[in-house]
């Protein structure tokens, strides 16, 4: 057994009502004027928590958007210098956290993050910055949010279908991080807790959107599964993301769920240690069609087609995700590569090829 383990620091205020500590974690970041990110959905939110911090917010910024345009990160950091901000609040999803990560990788202010979804980006320093219809993606220290606040009271009005898809997309974190080149007990250990602990929580999201208890149980899973992003490397089914992301303006975690389950059919020969693991964590024998299930049975989305891709890009799909790929257990193959991106165009089954 050969593997190194480097543990990245993270400060994580968990808990139900833990928002109320917004202040005091600002002040321990040494911040006295912090800029509040959102995206213009969530502005009454980041209302909130501007008017929480009182005289110590800097301001508000509302135009967070998926893939992290350059344009917009570009904004976004002239607002903060205008405004005289010494720390970013990031409150959302990823694409919020994106945009914070993007104002940290140019400047020397840094991030808390308040998680209002299971995307997990809030645990990892790797960021992506959208230009000119591609997506590029990079890791830096300097983007990792100092702080993490996870407040399951703010998930609540986290639609259900939303839930959903935002989890899976955080088990995809884990799983692939299962089979990284860079894999560690550690980390293992992680990922399968994290994959448990939304496979358990979703479907009561999904019975009851406000059983705080569910809620809960998902979130701490994608703290999880974002930790396992954190630490070890990406593969396949991310690279297919990001492209399809980047490239095709996909939703991002509509697109993750889609994407799973044949991602992983596509490495299962290739990483049985891993799919042992992921399917011991979902309760099944088979990983791929395991989480198939968890989506079909959940109500998200098992298509492409259903979220805007059009058959005539999967070809261009294919072409961009070959041409540079991430390290994948098995090697990348053009015509697999084009049957798995028609298998989740289509919808059907995960197949193993």
């Amino acid at each position: 057994m050969e593997f190194v383990y480097k543990a990245r620091p993270a400060r994580v205020i968990f808990g139900a009502g833990s928002l109320r500590h917004l202040e005091r974690e600002v002040l321990e970041l040494g911040a006295k004027r912090a800029l509040v990110l959102s995206t213009p959905e969530q502005r009454a939110l980041a209302q909130t928590v501007a008017e929480r911090l009182g005289s110590r917010a800097a301001g508000i910024y509302d135009r967070a958007t998926m893939h992290v345009p350059v344009e917009v990160a570009r904004d976004a950091l002239a607002y903060a210098k205008s405004c005289g901000a010494d720390c970013a609040i990031a409150v959302g999803g990823g694409s919020t956290v994106g945009l914070g990560k993007a104002i940290a990788l140019e400047s020397s202010l840094p991030i808390l993050a308040i998680p209002t979804t299971y995307a997990g980006s809030e645990m990892t320093p790797i960021y992506g910055l959208t230009e000119a219809g591609l997506k590029r993606t990079g890791t830096d220290a300097r983007v990792l949010p100092k702080t993490v606040i996870y407040d399951p009271d703010l998930t609540l009005t986290l639609p259900v279908d939303l839930s959903v898809t935002s989890g899976i997309n955080a088990i995809a974190h884990a799983a692939e991080g299962l089979y990284a080149n860079d894999a560690n007990p550690v980390m293992s250990l992680i990922a399968e807790e994290g994959i448990r602990a939304l496979a358990q929580g979703l479907p009561g999201v999904r019975r009851d959107a406000t059983d705080l208890a569910a809620r809960s149980y998902a979130l701490y899973g994608a703290w999880l599964c974002g930790t396992v992003l954190g630490n070890v490397g990406m593969a396949l089914h991310h690279k297919l993301c990001h492209t399809l992301g980047g490239s095709f303006n996909l939703p991002h975690a509509q697109t993750h769920t889609v994407v799973l389950p044949h991602a992983l059919a596509y490495n299962a020969a290739h990483a049985s240690d891993a799919m042992r693991r992921i399917a011991r964590a979902i309760g099944t024998d088979d990983a791929a069609r395991g989480i198939y299930e968890l989506a079909r049975q959940n109500g998200a989305p098992l298509a492409l087609k259903t979220l805007g891709l059009n058959e005539a890009d999967l070809d261009r799909a294919a072409d961009i995700a070959a041409a540079n790929p991430y390290w994948n257990p098995r090697p990348i193959e053009r015509q697999a590569l084009r049957a798995l991106l028609q298998d989740a165009f289509d919808g059907v089954p995960p197949t193993t090829r």
